[in-house]
């Protein structure tokens, strides 16, 4: 069976963008994560990202920070999350992608990570601190025998070689950082950021690309689909979550909301 992160990019009609959500597993509750991916994939949600709580997360602002703190002190640790999608596993006909940082991976063993993966229905993951040399000695090979996507970041300073580099080496998609800054909702895309979209555009590179960071309402969605597959959003689902105290569908109705404003 195809790899489902492949398979939607593969299958995508021509005037369709993506939009995928991330949100922190075990935030605002313990127990939600499962009724939260069960409601976004209801709600016609293409993917989704599932945060991994870690002490120091350098790459996320404020907001997915509080709510990886948040989700430790409810208890949440990768063999409960692991635990939990088990249950949902047969329910999940979206890609799921696991957003984590190196050390609880490390921790729990790169290849006990990617056993408990498959058999718990995650098709990849994303790991924003891990070292190109390292994904491609270490990781990769793991990762390649369990059918696992590898998504790796890129940012606009990064330059076109190392982009195509990354081009080369793995498969699924590229995420587009829409900025070097921390994640945190934007109320515009600038000259520069836009300029960068058109850039990477205009290197017509194998995988398809995603652009997250800063989504937040219409102005900057229609910018992200504009330029990529799709967008991907983060803080601006996370707040709302915890706003509706982790009522999935009134947060989907209220981010739907902020998206055609």
């Amino acid at each position: 069976m195809a790899n489902k992160i492949n398979k939607l990019f593969a299958e995508q009609p021509q005037d369709k963008k993506f939009l995928s959500l991330y949100f922190c597993a075990g935030c605002p509750t313990l127990e939600g994560t499962g009724e939260v991916i069960l409601t976004m994939q209801r709600r016609g949600i293409d993917f989704i990202e599932v945060g991994i709580p870690f002490s120091d997360p350098l790459a996320d602002g404020p907001v997915i920070q509080s709510a990886a703190t948040q989700a430790l002190k409810n208890g949440m640790t990768l063999s409960k999350l692991f635990a939990q999608l088990k249950t949902i596993k047969d329910q999940v006909q979206i890609p799921l992608i696991l957003m984590g940082y190196l050390n609880p991976i490390l921790h729990y063993g790169i290849e006990e990570f990617c056993k408990s993966c498959v058999e718990s229905g995650v098709s990849g993951m994303i790991i924003p601190d891990l070292p190109f040399d390292d994904y491609q000695n270490i990781v990769k090979p793991i990762a390649d025998r369990y059918d696992l996507r590898v998504i790796m970041l890129i940012t606009p300073e990064t330059s076109d070689e190392r982009i195509r580099f990354i081009d080369q080496n793995t498969d699924g998609f590229i995420y587009m950082v829409s900025s070097a800054a921390i994640t945190g909702a934007q109320q515009s895309f600038d000259d520069a950021k836009q300029a960068y979209f058109r850039r990477i555009d205009q290197m017509q590179l194998r995988n398809p690309r995603m652009i997250g960071f800063g989504i937040s309402n219409a102005q900057t969605l229609k910018a992200a689909q504009q330029n990529a597959a799709g967008a991907i959003i983060g803080s601006k689902f996370v707040t709302l979550l915890n706003d509706t105290n982790g009522d999935a569908d009134e947060a989907l109705d209220r981010l739907f909301e902020a998206l055609s404003e």
